[in-house]
């Protein structure tokens, strides 16, 4: 049978089907397509946040405390961030640089113990401070050679 025997309205028949079938397709295929970028990216935004998520999380438990003694906070003292690093005469994460606030004018020395994850002092150390009242600033303490500040240690400041 010749595509020229068949009459005109089976070929227009046949020709709208074949042109709505494949505008079905590429309507399908867009869709489809769509459904996946969106749901690879959830997946991706999920991911990511996960892993941000157990970072935070490592950081919070591995992060070493700094506690401020009562009699400091009377004083109007208080902390903000700090550092642990290296100290460039010697040693490793043997410098504390820490931010203090001053509320009311301070001039006193400073002594810093450091005590490891079982509670057991691994050094001290001391630097006079002064400030004004409404004032802040960094602070270095220099720790001993030997000392290491460690992950989940306990820095007190008195």
């Amino acid at each position: 049978m010749k595509f020229q025997s068949i009459p005109m309205n089976s070929k227009i028949y046949i020709l709208s089907l074949v042109l709505f079938t494949l505008c079905s397709c590429e309507r399908i295929k867009n869709k489809t397509q769509d459904t996946i970028n969106a749901g690879g990216e959830a997946v991706g935004q999920s991911a990511t946040e996960f892993a941000e998520g157990i970072s935070e999380g490592i950081d919070k438990t591995l992060e070493a405390k700094i506690k401020l003694s009562p009699n400091l906070k009377e004083k109007g003292l208080s902390t903000g961030k700090y550092e642990i690093t290296d100290n460039p005469l010697g040693g490793n994460d043997n410098l504390l640089t820490l931010y203090l606030i001053f509320d009311k004018g301070f001039n006193d020395i400073l002594r810093v113990k450091v005590f490891d994850k079982n509670g057991l002092e691994t050094g001290r150390a001391k630097l006079e401070v002064k400030g004004i009242k409404g004032d802040a600033n960094y602070f270095d303490f220099t720790f001993g050679e030997r000392v290491e500040i460690e992950a989940r240690s306990l820095i007190v400041v008195e």
